[in-house]
Parts: structure tokens; C-alpha cells; sequence
């Protein structure tokens, strides 16, 4: 496997890169933290709905749409980023998902563990240090390669996160900041330092050798970097970003005799679910699925809101189609059930 230590890079490589390794058929390893600031959303999530854009815009902060699942984060040099890239059929890779992330995570808890943090996995993709989140960790699909990426949180901007969050008001604002203080932590909180970069990557890339059966440094080369200016230049546009919005700004649902507007959300072990949908005669349609939960394959996700159309708006008929389409589809979702989105979209 290729290996890539490159400390800071432009934000813009921070995660062109590993995009562009995916899309190459590419395994690789790249340890490296962004040289600015900059918010990263989830693959299925609305920008509009999790993002204060005016704010972003306003300070100049870039907001950009991996495509990995999870939830929207503010990312800066403080932060230490690993991004592994692996084929599906590599020897020893789990198919299950909760066991992918097991096995790959394991490496990072334990270089935690060597820096005096007192790190634990916890299914099904987080890490904890005293009962309290230290890194962000997400995994995706793209063709036969899998792709997990995650942090060492070194220290962390608390107040510049509960800004860009979209909340209803100040008062919630507060309440994030307060959230957040409490649930998230760093190692320079755990330990009172920070480790040099070149030692959390020395130490992780060590613990990943076994597992992926050897590492090579690397330079970026012209074809890696062609597909990367490739790939951030159709990410990094309005269409990419707000492809998930589907509802679109302004749309208006005429609510009549018969005729509901559901907007609801749900929090599972594997993350929130957000649903929009119009409830007619007691049946679905124009349903709409996001949030910061994990869905593989990550494209199938539109598929299941066609799937429900039409179906009967009760908690039983809805989790017979979801887990109809999870078998024909393969479909994968650590920590949400099918009757997750049953509980979200049905009458009540």
C-alpha cells in the first residue's frame, strides 16, 4: 500500500486526495491536516439544513460535500487526519462494516494509547477518551474500494464549531457550545501536550503495516494529482454541494383535507435520521432521507425514497419496503434499522 505523510496541505488536497485515490483504484494511506480552516459535510446530509451558510461565507470559511457519510464538521490544523484506501477483496477485510471498522480503528485507539490518552473503541465508529468523543471517524464505498478516514483531535475550536452549525437561535447556540465542551475532548485536554505530527504518524503507520500487509512512501505524482484537480473541481460547485437538498428552498406542500407534511428526526445508535415526506390519503410520497448516518451502497439512498412512494404510512408496511429494498439492494447500515425509518416516516 502506498503510503503519504504530508503534514499540512491545502485544504482543498485535504480531501481531494483521497477521492482521488478511490477513483484510481488506489490503495493508500495519507496521514496529513488541512493548512486553513474549512466545514466538511456528510455525504447524505442538507447543507442548508446543518449548515449556517451566511456565517461560512461571512468569515470565509469553505464548505464542501465529501463522499463519506456522517455528520458536518469544522476542520483545521489541529486536527491530524488519517485516510486509508483499500480494495474490498483485500486479504483479512471484513465484509461486515461494524467489523471493518473494528479492525481498522483498533490501530488508532492503540496509538492513542502510546500518547498517554486513555482511548476505547465503541461500536459502531466512535473513539472515546474518558467517556468523552477524541476523533471523527467515517467509512465509504467507491466502486471496490473502501475508504476510512478519521482524526486525532489535538485540540479543537469549540466556539468556531457552534457557529457554523445551523440552530434555530442563540439560545440553542449556547446549549451546542455547552454540548459540545462536555461530550467532545482533545488530547491536549487528556494529556496537557500535543505530539509532534511526524510521531502520530509514525506510530499509527507502524500499527497499520500487519494489517495491510506493508507500507511504501510516496510522492504525490501528475496522475494522482490530475485526478484530484479533477474530482475537487466537479465537488467544489453549488451542484455538488446542495445535491442533497432536494426540497428545494421556498417549495410549498398545499396542506388540505387528507394531505400532511411529515418533518421529523430520529436518533439512532448509528447516527440522525432526517425525513421530509407528504402524507396523502394515508400513503407516501415525495419522501426524503438525510442526516448523518452511514448508507452502503452510499448512491442507493435515492433509490429507497422512490422505493417508498406510494407506500401505506404505518410503522409495519413501511419497515416490510425498507427491508424488502435492503435485501434485493445489499443494503448496509451500522447502528439504523429498517423500522428506524419506520418510526421516522410513519403517522403520529
Amino acid at each position: 500500500m502506498d503510503y503519504y505523510f504530508l503534514d499540512a496541505v491545502s485544504w482543498q488536497h485535504s480531501q481531494a486526495l483521497y477521492h482521488a485515490a478511490a477513483h484510481l483504484s488506489r490503495e493508500a494511506l495519507f496521514i496529513l491536516r488541512p493548512a486553513t480552516p474549512y466545514v466538511c459535510l456528510g455525504y447524505h446530509q442538507d447543507a442548508r439544513a446543518e449548515i449556517d451558510l451566511e456565517f461560512a461565507a461571512g468569515h470565509q470559511i469553505p464548505v464542501f460535500r465529501r463522499e463519506v457519510g456522517g455528520g458536518a464538521v469544522y476542520l483545521d490544523g489541529e486536527q491530524l487526519f488519517y485516510q486509508m484506501i483499500i480494495r474490498q477483496d483485500h486479504p483479512g477485510v471484513p465484509q461486515n462494516k461494524v467489523e471493518f471498522y473494528r479492525k481498522y480503528l483498533q490501530p488508532v485507539v492503540d496509538t492513542f494509547r502510546e500518547f498517554g490518552v486513555n482511548a476505547e473503541y465503541r461500536p459502531v465508529n466512535d473513539i472515546l477518551a474518558n467517556g468523552r468523543k477524541i476523533a471523527g471517524t467515517g467509512a465509504a464505498q467507491i466502486d471496490d474500494m473502501l475508504i476510512l478516514v478519521g482524526n486525532f483531535i489535538q485540540d479543537f475550536n469549540y466556539d468556531m464549531m457552534s457557529k457554523v452549525l445551523r440552530v434555530p437561535d442563540e439560545k440553542f447556540r449556547d446549549k451546542v457550545f455547552k454540548s459540545l465542551s462536555e461530550n467532545l475532548t482533545t488530547m491536549k485536554r487528556e494529556t496537557g501536550r500535543i505530539p509532534a505530527n511526524a510521531d502520530l504518524a509514525r506510530a499509527l503507520a507502524g500499527r497499520y503495516v500487519p494489517l495491510v500487509g506493508g507500507l511504501e512512501s510516496k510522492a504525490l505524482d501528475p496522475a494522482l494529482l490530475a485526478k484530484a484537480a479533477e474530482l475537487f473541481a466537479e465537488m467544489d460547485t453549488p451542484d455538488w454541494l446542495f445535491a442533497n437538498d432536494r426540497r428545494g428552498e421556498g417549495k410549498e406542500v398545499k396542506i388540505a383535507e387528507g394531505v400532511f407534511v411529515i418533518q421529523k428526526m430520529l436518533k439512532t445508535p448509528g447516527g440522525l435520521i432526517r425525513v421530509t415526506a407528504v402524507k396523502k390519503d394515508d400513503r407516501l410520497s415525495e419522501v426524503h432521507l438525510s442526516g448523518d448516518f452511514f448508507f452502503y451502497p452510499m448512491e442507493k439512498l435515492q433509490g429507497l425514497e422512490g422505493y417508498l412512494e406510494g407506500i401505506a404510512a404505518d410503522p409495519e408496511a413501511i419497515t416490510e419496503a425498507v427491508q424488502r429494498f435492503y435485501r434485493e439492494n445489499g443494503i448496509e447500515t451500522p447502528g439504523v434499522q429498517p423500522d428506524d425509518f419506520a418510526q421516522s416516516l410513519a403517522a403520529g
